[in-house]
């Protein structure tokens, strides 16, 4: 793994024509990605949409060591949405269990990289097998002080406003809050992502090119990156290339 990342940092040792130079003082603090395309990575091989999700689920520690290695201090995978509930019983279920089999396997080696596990999202509908899984890693992770691997979980853009929009107006009536105090860093406090700097580069796997209701107020000026890849396909060289992409743009924020 040492030796596949200095290729890809650009390392004199290990230069590369096709390999993307990174320059490690410029690495995204917070990366957030759209995990897109499992079932259409299984059907194209003929397997069950579930395979897909399995596959993808195996994807995440090897992104995460990528993430780490390069200095990322926070990465938001975007693990299951409040719209996919919609999605047939069978495979909701896979999905729910899944934190099952992935802390148990993954979480020993996540410990002694200093990762800390973080959720986003509502804790209510989930089942008590899924919470307890993801419960007990964000324990057993708490007092962890490198990259937070934080796992949208339950969530919706959407509903984390109105969440805030409504927490903000209770504050309100109570009088712990005053309406002219209210600005966008006051606003973000409210928000499920409270304590986390802004996503700096959103990837989007699987070559749709939509937020699908995600992050919609912290991903106001992230940039954005967008690969035909399907995530259970996504690996440490597409990775480099979105954060060499991201290096090579002009974050202006409105201004010139």
């Amino acid at each position: 793994m040492f030796n596949q990342l200095k290729k890809w940092l650009g390392n004199e040792s290990a230069q590369d024509e096709k390999s993307p130079h990174l320059e490690l003082d410029n690495v995204p603090s917070h990366i957030a990605i759209i995990m897109d395309g499992n079932g259409r990575w299984a059907k194209q091989r003929g397997l069950p949409r579930v395979a897909g999700h399995h596959s993808g689920m195996k994807n995440v520690k090897k992104i995460t060591i990528a993430a780490d290695s390069i200095g990322v201090k926070v990465l938001t995978m975007y693990a299951f949405s409040t719209e996919n509930w919609k999605r047939p019983k069978e495979e909701v279920e896979f999905l729910m269990k899944l934190p099952q089999e992935f802390f148990p396997l993954e979480i020993e080696e996540l410990i002694e990289r200093n990762v800390r596990i973080r959720m986003t999202g509502w804790k209510e509908s989930l089942p008590d097998y899924t919470l307890n899984a993801i419960e007990d890693a964000i324990e057993r992770t708490k007092n962890n002080t490198g990259l937070i691997l934080n796992f949208a979980l339950n969530y919706g853009g959407r509903k984390e406003l109105l969440a805030g929009v409504q927490d903000v107006l209770k504050d309100v009536r109570e009088g712990k809050l005053r309406p002219e105090e209210l600005s966008e860093e006051t606003f973000s406090s409210y928000m499920l992502t409270s304590g986390l700097p802004d996503p700096d580069l959103l990837i989007r796997t699987s070559g749709e090119l939509r937020l699908s209701n995600f992050l919609l107020w912290q991903l106001a000026y992230t940039e954005l990156w967008f690969t035909e890849a399907y995530w259970p396909e996504f690996s440490e060289e597409h990775f480099y290339r979105a954060v060499a992409e991201y290096q090579r743009r002009a974050r202006r924020y409105g201004g010139l």
